[in-house]
């Protein structure tokens, strides 16, 4: 009879040291905000899963506008944990909504000057990538065309290319915004909107994610399609007939960046992911496929269209002004021309 009751006891104590586990585990799991492509998602979050499989993430993807849209509807509960590959603007007015908390992680020293925040001794955010706009080029289309492949935003705007360009819409589209504000900064906003007024009338449409621009002219839907290096890259690489083009006069960029959700209870996981985002293996796995990475790590890109350095043709842009900026620039953009939007 004793033992019996002995058994029972034992049966139970595991049962519930099981259940406690089992509960502790479903515990540790982190709401990921981020814009990062589905593609680049899986290569990380297969590194991640290896090196801490007691975490899991629960990552919550869209593009750009939509995932800062959310964030900002959230912003007196944010639901997110950590902010993954979100646009440097984006994060900035997080920043200045109270959404964020400052963290510094682990191996920041080894990020380059200009891809972190240097305003505050212990940053808001850290980059991890950047991406810049880039020109698209279907060869076999511009052929057909007997048209020359455009080096240049001014090359853009001639006539011959009316109808052949697709770009995105900067309201949903980071590489939108960025190619936008990055030709109000380059030119002064006067000539940038007249430039804009002209190059809408060779616009065939304007799509809400940055990247279909360059999947669209992979599949000849257009020849000229305004997107980033990366995506064109590789696409090309799959052996689809493009060019990559950097336009002559510079271009416009935004970086891929983190940052730690401010929450009553903030999770030390959280912090964790934030060290491993920005580590070496993180950056390498990074740097296969996007040409610019914060980490300093050389990396080269055989192709030979895309330059060898091209930090040097990146415009010099104030991230503070295009994020305070942003909802007035995205405004006049949509009175001018969301006529040639896709519909959502």
């Amino acid at each position: 009879m004793m033992l019996n009751i002995k058994k029972k006891i034992i049966t139970l104590l595991v049962f519930f040291l099981t259940l406690a586990g089992s509960m502790s585990f479903a515990q540790r799991e982190l709401v990921i905000y981020t814009a990062l492509e589905d593609d680049e998602l899986s290569v990380y979050t297969k590194h991640w899963e290896n090196t801490y499989p007691e975490i899991k993430l629960k990552i919550v993807r869209d593009s750009t506008g939509i995932i800062t849209a959310k964030a900002m509807a959230e912003k007196e509960n944010v639901q997110a944990d950590v902010f993954w590959g979100i646009s440097t603007t984006s994060l900035i007015l997080f920043q200045k909504a109270g959404m964020l908390e400052p963290y510094k992680p682990k191996g920041i020293e080894n990020i380059k000057d200009g891809f972190k925040d240097e305003k505050n001794t212990v940053p808001f955010w850290v980059g991890i990538k950047a991406y810049e706009t880039s020109l698209i080029c279907n060869t076999m289309e511009l052929k057909l065309l007997k048209l020359p492949v455009p080096h240049s935003y001014a090359d853009l705007i001639k006539p011959e290319y009316s109808g052949l360009i697709i770009m995105p819409n900067p309201a949903s589209s980071g590489t939108g915004f960025l190619t936008v504000s990055g030709l109000l900064q380059l030119m002064g906003e006067e000539k940038g909107w007249a430039y804009l007024d002209q190059l809408h009338k060779n616009v065939l449409r304007y799509t809400h994610s940055g990247s279909a621009p360059a999947k669209l002219a992979g599949k000849g839907e257009c020849a000229i399609g305004v997107s980033y290096g990366y995506r064109g890259l590789k696409q090309k690489a799959s052996g689809e007939p493009l060019r990559v083009i950097l336009p002559s006069e510079g271009s416009g960029w935004d970086l891929e960046a983190n940052g730690l959700a401010k929450k009553t209870n903030i999770k030390e996981d959280a912090k964790t992911f934030l060290d491993w985002a920005i580590s070496k293996d993180a950056m390498t796995l990074y740097s296969k496929t996007f040409p610019i990475v914060a980490y300093k790590m050389n990396v080269v890109f055989n192709d030979e269209d895309y330059p060898k350095n091209p930090e040097a043709c990146l415009i010099k842009v104030d991230f503070n002004w295009a994020s305070e900026n942003r909802d007035r620039i995205l405004k006049e953009w949509s009175r001018r021309y969301d006529s040639k939007s896709d519909r959502k």
